[in-house]
């Protein structure tokens, strides 16, 4: 177990935020080949999803751990306060299909647990100043991208949707975001807002919004949730395509936490993340890389889920990603990318 600090789950969202780590000294070792994050040089294939990512301070904390694509968590047009605790509920569960109806709770964290933030936002006065700050700080190489979504009102439309994304999306650009990544899924959320990659219509309407409003030139990331059969995923590339510069996946497979005889969360389901992703995600990127290479289309592939070693990352490449990312080892493990820089060498891809 890491010695650094880490997140510490039995303590509220707010706690964490405000007491993120100091960036630490340490020796990262290099990793060889060059490697590309939607076509911005970067100096290893390993960054870190918005998840962990609170704040500019735990962003500096994770670039100075051998990450070298941060992307700040998940901000909106307006403040919004995180979900009671349990935040991270541990889960005991093999690798997950997306057909499982619930998954158990378990008292140490094995690898996997149930994700219940509910993409809470500081004020945007205050992350854009901090996005501003944290962007000046890291080193040239590094590469800051920061995680929006757009606020869903009452009475609201497609369209008052797709300008709140795309306002969150060019106050990040204005703040000195290098990339900027849409979050298309949340499970648990209800809203549409969550629930974007599910409608390729819907999501093409919001990406194609926000790709007006940064510009050209800005890398352009879409994140969406678990996608196991072909068409659908055929028809959400084909209407992302002329916007987006990379697809993230995958974000999380829902299911419902039962802990002895009680359902947690209100019956609702929630995201499971970590180790028992890993299968379905790497799956899923190889079915986006497949349509993509039969399409000859330029769409960079962010593997996302379970990754807690060298092995687990190469798999990620050779399944077609360009780019992988680590959330729930990271969190746990601190040193993870460190260990995983260190034993590189040792194999071939």
């Amino acid at each position: 177990m890491s010695h650094l600090p880490r997140y510490n789950i039995h303590e509220s969202y707010r706690w964490n935020y405000e007491h993120a780590p100091e960036p630490v000294e340490v020796d990262v070792p290099s990793i060889s080949g060059e490697w590309f994050y939607c076509g911005l040089p970067i100096a290893s294939p390993l960054g870190v999803p918005a998840g962990p990512l609170l704040n500019g301070q735990w962003v500096r904390y994770y670039a100075s751990l051998g990450f070298d694509v941060l992307t700040y968590k998940t901000v909106r047009s307006q403040s919004r306060e995180c979900y009671p605790l349990p935040n991270l509920q541990p889960v005991a569960c093999d690798q997950l299909t997306g057909t499982e109806q619930e998954v158990a709770t378990t008292n140490e964290m094995l690898g996997s647990w149930a994700v219940s933030f509910g993409m809470p936002s500081a004020d945007p006065e205050f992350w854009r100043q901090d996005i501003e700050e944290t962007r000046s700080q890291l080193s040239p190489e590094k590469v800051l991208s920061v995680s929006v979504v757009g606020t869903e009102q009452s009475g609201g439309t497609l369209d008052d949707l797709a300008d709140d994304y795309a306002l969150c999306a060019k106050w990040a650009v204005e703040s000195g975001a290098d990339a900027i990544e849409t979050n298309f899924s949340c499970p648990n959320v209800c809203t549409s807002d969550g629930q974007l990659y599910q409608s390729a219509h819907e999501a093409a309407v919001v990406a194609e919004r926000v790709r007006d409003a940064i510009g050209e030139e800005i890398p352009y990331v879409v994140k969406i949730g678990h996608v196991s059969e072909e068409i659908p995923a055929a028809f959400l590339l084909e209407a992302l395509s002329p916007y987006i510069s990379g697809i993230a996946m995958t974000n999380s497979v829902a299911a419902t936490v039962k802990q002895d005889d009680r359902v947690l969360f209100d019956g609702q389901a929630r995201g499971i993340c970590g180790d028992a992703t890993r299968t379905a995600s790497i799956q899923q990127t190889e079915l986006f890389s497949r349509l993509i290479a039969h399409r000859g289309l330029t769409i960079a592939i962010v593997g996302v889920g379970g990754v807690s070693q060298t092995a687990h990352v190469h798999d990620y490449l050779k399944a077609g990603a360009d780019h992988v990312q680590i959330a729930s080892a990271a969190m746990v493990d601190p040193e993870v990318a460190i260990k995983i820089r260190q034993s590189w060498n040792d194999r071939s891809i």
